[in-house]
Formats: structure tokens, sequence, C-alpha cells
């Protein structure tokens, strides 16, 4: 475990990983960006939207911003982020995973923690696109589940200079265990209740649409009824609508913690141990990190929370701490010599 120069110091205001989980969704102010969107036509047909913001150009350096579950590029973390990264300079594109973006999805499939095939096929066209910008990544809870998976999956060829990956649900089954509990259930609630009217949206549309074959796929589901779990609307929905057999093997297919071992590109794991969603002891250990993986595991900051500062003037830590290290990585010198791009 590494820890940056400058550390993350929980502000007093918010004790414990509930509030700092909680403040920023309920108390801070949204970020008014004029940012430009574009639909990607992804290989299945589907679509997926993103937004641009930030300086332009094929040469400027380019994140992509991968939100967490039921979020969008509107979450406030996205938004944060994409004007903390336009301030030191750099572009950026906030990627809204199939169905997110406030237009159902043309598949019954959506979006899931394992889907590194949607962001693999988006990067694949950035980069196709732009052969001169320097890409990197960031995700957010799913996101960065996505995210290291796909490191891990594609080793050294990957597009990606650098990547970071914030408060991380690295053993999925943990995770539903973990949400299941105390005062998370009340987070459980809300992201059933969102997921499921995110399946529901699509079934009226699918409807309207005329789309039989796809509204055929969701109808044949087992009922959204009666769900209390994840174990049971991953069971019901994200396994048979995406390949797995059953929740279990689409936890032990798409959690992260089994791909960490393998990536090669520098990347940063930012994560408090009092995250309310994920046990600590699913984090994986200093000796199953390679050389070129940085965690960054701090006391408390809950999920991605993060907050410094005082109450008339909170400071998120993110906003400052990951352009200050993707700026580290994509240096001349850094990318002439990836072995000392390695997080300080």
């Amino acid at each position: 475990m590494r820890f940056s120069d400058v550390p993350f110091r929980p502000t007093r205001w918010l004790p414990g990983g509930h509030l700092q989980t909680l403040f920023s969704p309920l108390f801070r102010a949204k970020p008014s960006l004029e940012r430009q969107r574009e639909r990607l036509t992804l290989d299945d047909g589907d679509f997926i939207d993103v937004d641009w913001y930030g300086p332009k150009g094929d040469t400027t350096r380019c994140a992509v911003l991968l939100h967490g579950l039921t979020g969008s590029s509107n979450s406030l973390y996205i938004l944060g982020q994409q004007r903390a990264l336009a301030a030191q300079g750099w572009q950026s594109v906030a990627v809204n995973w199939r169905g997110c973006s406030g237009e159902p999805n043309h598949r019954a499939r959506g979006y899931h923690s394992g889907a590194s095939e949607d962001l693999a096929d988006i990067l694949k066209q950035l980069a196709s696109r732009y052969p001169h910008k320097l890409l990197v990544a960031v995700g957010y809870s799913l996101g960065g589940n996505v995210l290291l998976k796909y490191l891990g999956e594609t080793g050294q060829h990957s597009p990606l200079q650098a990547a970071v990956a914030v408060s991380v649900p690295f053993r999925l089954d943990h995770c539903a265990d973990r949400i299941s509990q105390g005062f998370s259930r009340v987070y459980q609630a809300r992201f059933l209740r969102d997921l499921r009217r995110y399946v529901e949206s699509k079934q009226r549309a699918f409807q309207a649409q005329g789309r039989a074959d796809e509204l055929a796929r969701l109808t044949s589901l087992e009922t959204l009824d009666g769900m209390k779990s994840f174990w049971d609307f991953d069971g019901r929905v994200t396994a048979p609508l995406h390949g797995f057999a059953n929740a279990d093997e689409y936890y032990q297919r798409s959690s992260s913690a089994f791909f960490v071992p393998a990536i090669q590109v520098p990347t940063l794991i930012v994560h408090a141990k009092d995250d309310p969603f994920i046990y600590p002891h699913s984090v994986p250990t200093a000796d199953a990190l390679p050389d070129c993986v940085t965690l960054e595991l701090w006391e408390s900051g809950g999920h991605v929370g993060f907050i410094e500062g005082a109450p008339w003037r909170p400071r998120y830590y993110l906003e400052h701490r990951l352009p200050a290290w993707l700026g580290e990585q994509v240096t001349p010198t850094a990318l002439a010599h990836p072995a000392q791009a390695i997080a300080s």
C-alpha cells in the first residue's frame, strides 16, 4: 500500500463511511458544464451516449470517465471530475453505460459490473479515431470494476496510458452480502428500485417501438416482484440477460479481484476501509498487486466520498488527487519510460 505525498484528511464533520458517502449526492450543488453529446454505435448494433468536455484537439490528453451502478454522466462525481480535469488542461469524455443516458438502449441486455467488452469497444473506437490522443480512464464503483477487469484482460494490449479505479467492488459476491447488512440495506433498496425501473422502462420502450424479440427476452425473465437483494436481481435479471448460468457464476466471472494481478498499465486504486458497500477483506492484498498498480487505502472516505475541508467549503479529494496523478503518468518522460510511470 502506497500513499500520495499530500494525504487525504477526512473532514471531522462527516465522521464515518455513511456520512462521507451521502454528503455529496444529498447536498452538493450540481456543477454546470456545457458538454457535447455523441452517440457511439457498438459492435452488436446497440448504442452508448458519451459527453465530451474540456479542451479540444487531436493531441489533447483525454480521460474516459466511467460511472457506477444506476449512475450516469450526470452523476456529481463525474461532473466534478470533468471540471477538475479541464482546469488542468485535460479533455474528458463521460460514458453512459447502456440505457443510462436518459433513453433506453435497443437491446434487452444492459450494463453490468463485468461488461468489459463495451469498454473495449468504446476505447477501440476512440483510439482509431484519435490515434494521437493520450488516453487514460477513471472508473468509479461499478465503472472501476469494469475498468480493472478490462485492464487485466488486455494486459499490454490497451490504448490506455494509465487508469484510476475508485471504490471498487472487487468481489461482487462479497459486495452483495455486505450491502444487505445494517444501514447499508438503505442503499440496497435504492439500487434495487432504480434497477427495476431501468428494466421496466425498457419494456415500455420496446413495446412502443415494436421490438418484439427484445421485449420477449425481458418478459421471459422471472418476476421483478419481491426482490430483496442483489443476489435476487442478478440471479433473475443480470445472469440470464448476459449469458451467465446464475448470480454466482456472474459474480465469479466478473469480479475484478481475479483480474488485477494481470494488469500491466500504471493504475491507481483509491479505496476506503469504511466503504459501506465493501468488506475490507475484499480489497486485494499487497502481494496480489503487480508493480504497476498503486493502492491508496484510507481509513475513512466512504464510497466515492473522500471529502475534506470545512462545511461551508468542502473539498473533494478525488478532484485534486486524480488529475495530479494522471498528469504524472502522461508526461513525455513517463511515456518514454513506462517503468517510471508507477505512482509515487
